[in-house]
């Protein structure tokens, strides 16, 4: 593509950069910015900046938070002896749309993978661990909502094997999910279906 600007080049290089966003969409992008009273721009780039600048992981769960400690850690209203441990941020958005889960998160930051080179030591696995240990008798079940996918499975039972001796419940989500399916992608009836039908982990793998 050729360009009749060095800095409308360097703009779209920088977008097309992005997840799934191609070149074209990229300069669509930036041709629509430019357009835009310069206002709205500003307020673009400050938020970007703040983003970046002031965002924070909850010390807890590790959901992505503007407070030390998120707002669902920090509530008296959720169930803290219930933890779901999903994959990123999307999937907590994805869970708590569907209005039938009232316990608490645990982020793992992904899933094993040692095709993509990310081993246990990657994921907040270590910090889960500790936090089931520090509230012995408080935890009563970890719901490990993962993808369907080999990744998801790879992980699952990585974390059974870590968490089983700990005398706490651990049930996955039930598989009305297509198997490499991810949660995110899931509508809300189906996956607010699964949480509420979970199953213990050990009969799922009977």
């Amino acid at each position: 593509m050729n360009f009749s600007s060095k800095l409308l080049e360097q703009a779209v290089a920088e977008f097309g950069r992005l997840p799934g966003v191609g070149q074209k969409t990229a300069l669509r992008l930036v041709l629509h910015l430019l357009k835009q009273p310069e206002a709205d721009v500003t307020r673009f780039t400050a938020a970007l900046d703040r983003l970046k600048q002031e965002i924070r992981y909850c010390a807890t769960c590790h959901n992505i938070s503007d407070n030390a400690v998120c707002e669902i850690c920090a509530s008296h209203k959720r169930d803290k002896g219930l933890i779901c441990v999903v994959e990123d941020t999307r999937d907590v958005m994805a869970i708590e749309n569907t209005n039938q889960y009232h316990g608490v998160y645990h982020v793992l930051g992904g899933l094993i993978s040692p095709m993509d080179g990310i081993g246990p030591s990657d994921l907040q696995i270590d910090s889960l661990i500790k936090r089931i240990d520090a509230g012995a008798g408080e935890v009563q079940e970890v719901i490990l909502a993962l993808s369907a996918t080999m990744e998801g499975d790879t992980t699952i039972f990585y974390l059974y094997k870590k968490l089983k001796d700990f005398g706490v419940q651990i049930s996955t989500i039930a598989r009305g999910i297509a198997f490499g399916g991810e949660l995110e992608y899931v509508d809300e009836v189906t996956l607010g279906r699964s949480i509420a039908t979970r199953v213990p982990y050990e009969r799922s793998i009977a």
